[in-house]
């Protein structure tokens, strides 16, 4: 089980500009963007990025961008906060609803073929 715990948190790669990454926020963020890992068995890397703004003065504002690389188009969100952990969850929970939504479009898709229109004059064959 290490093993498989290992190989889901080295999918996750994280950045921080302007922002030093301490190993404990690290382990923090891997923590809550594993979850997404588990959800969905095909995602194949989720960068993490995490920025603040240095033209606030003294506030402190942070904007986090999670791009999730899986097979089709890539899901891309991006929250913006005064709470480095606000923003970052709030980035867990838009990516999660993004995965969400794909999947029942896939599966809509899946389960409810559409009918292939062709243009030449075919005989149509009735499926009873």
């Amino acid at each position: 089980m290490t093993n498989n715990k290992d190989d889901l948190l080295s999918k996750i790669h994280l950045q921080g500009v302007h922002v030093d990454l301490t190993d404990a926020m690290q382990a923090i963020i891997r923590g809550k963007f594993s979850v997404l890992l588990r959800h969905n068995e095909w995602i194949v890397r989720v960068n993490v990025r995490l920025q603040q703004d240095q033209h606030r003065g003294n506030q402190h504002h942070y904007a986090a961008t999670g791009h999730i690389e899986v097979r089709g188009p890539d899901i891309v969100a991006t929250v913006k906060g005064d709470d480095a952990y606000n923003v970052l969850d709030g980035l867990v929970e838009k990516l999660d609803e993004q995965l969400r939504e794909r999947h029942e479009r896939l599966k809509d898709k899946r389960n409810h073929p559409q009918d292939v229109e062709l243009a030449s004059h075919l005989p149509k064959i009735n499926g009873s």
